[in-house]
């Protein structure tokens, strides 16, 4: 049963974020240039709602730690390897056409080829890191499962979008975008079938899985999401912003509590 909720969670929140930014590409460009920051800023929320009051409790309460500060060194070296990850160009999202890592390719078309290449490859990588932590979340509990695959899918919508305006600014088809971005989500359900029966092998893990989770969460929420927000300087920016991220929390806070 872990398996089947850990299989439909994966496919359905990749294939959702695909359908869902693509209706969005559908929406007249003004509109979706003002929609589309306050989906980050949402996203922010229930990713540093996931990792601090879902993933990092789960992994510290695990009665196969006996030390907490073996969990802390985990998110440390997480956040060092997504660094690392970044500077490859392999883990970068971006949420425009606009994007300092894969160029600005309406405008730069020389780059269009290598941009969408690492999109592509990017996202596969990502989301079979993706569909591990959502495993390991449901191999811990099966509230924690549906509470990661949330997050997940939240900051999954900003990101397809700016993964789809790259690939049509790359000469992609708007069909032949959705099919690679379609394919890429697969990388989700293979990771978590894989961590399904690997980490079941190695259970004392999962808590430090967890803790890589939450360093995941953390990493894409404060060094890459949140430095997009501040473009926008005004007041009313920010409020709403800060309105937007309480939201994301909120959500993973009821959902978590609902479900448990």
């Amino acid at each position: 049963m872990t398996l089947l909720y850990i299989v439909v969670f994966c496919l359905l929140g990749g294939l959702l974020s695909v359908a869902a930014a693509a209706t969005f590409l559908l929406i007249n460009d003004k509109i979706r240039i003002r929609i589309l920051p306050h989906l980050v800023s949402f996203a922010i929320g229930s990713l540093l709602g996931a990792a601090f009051l879902g993933l990092l409790p789960h992994a510290l309460e695990s009665a196969h730690v006996t030390d907490v500060h073996d969990i802390t060194l985990a998110v440390l070296v997480g956040l060092l390897s997504f660094f690392i990850l970044e500077k490859m160009v392999l883990w970068r999202h971006c949420h425009s056409h606009e994007c300092e890592v894969h160029g600005d390719d309406e405008h730069s078309k020389e780059h269009t080829a290598p941009a969408a290449t690492l999109v592509i490859v990017g996202d596969s990588i990502h989301n079979f890191v993706d569909g591990v932590l959502i495993a390991a979340a449901f191999l811990t509990d099966i509230e924690l499962g549906i509470v990661t695959a949330l997050a997940v899918a939240a900051h999954e919508i900003p990101q397809e979008v700016g993964d789809f305006v790259i690939l049509l600014n790359s000469g992609y088809s708007r069909s032949k975008a959705l099919l690679f971005n379609m394919l890429t989500t697969l990388g989700t359900v293979v990771g978590g079938v894989l961590a399904y029966f690997i980490l079941q092998e190695i259970e004392p893990l999962i808590p430090y899985v967890l803790a890589v989770a939450a360093s995941s969460f953390i990493y894409i929420a404060v060094a890459d999401l949140i430095p997009s927000l501040h473009k926008r300087t005004q007041l009313s920016a920010t409020f709403q912003q800060v309105a937007l991220i309480i939201s994301g929390v909120l959500l993973i806070y009821f959902t978590h509590t609902l479900l448990h």
